[in-house]
């Protein structure tokens, strides 16, 4: 359940950056910080729950992983993000480093 907890906790610390992005509209300043500050909350206790089970640095990594990456692609598929070949390795880099993490636990 602790793993199950730490990719949850990783999907919704995407919605904190988003959030963020939202912010910097006039339009959307105050909802965008609601968004990014729920965002945090839910993603912090999630990941607090998985720390229970799973060891922190690795936790830690999962989650800021999941973060990174997911942070990437929808900054890409929703704003114009570049796509650089060197951005996909870099992000393929942090996938690795996770997965190493999760695998060596």
């Amino acid at each position: 359940m602790a793993w199950i907890y730490l990719v949850f906790a990783g999907l919704f610390e995407i919605g904190w950056p988003v959030g963020l992005k939202m912010a910097q509209q006039d339009d959307s300043r105050v909802s965008g910080i609601l968004v990014a500050v729920g965002f945090m909350a839910v993603s912090g206790f999630l990941l607090w729950l998985a720390q229970k089970q799973i060891p922190m640095g690795t936790s830690y990594a999962v989650w800021t992983g999941i973060g990174a990456a997911g942070t990437f692609l929808v900054g890409i598929a929703y704003y114009g993000d570049p796509a650089s070949l060197g951005r996909y390795l870099g992000v393929a880099l942090i996938i690795g480093g996770v997965a190493t993490l999760k695998l060596a636990s």
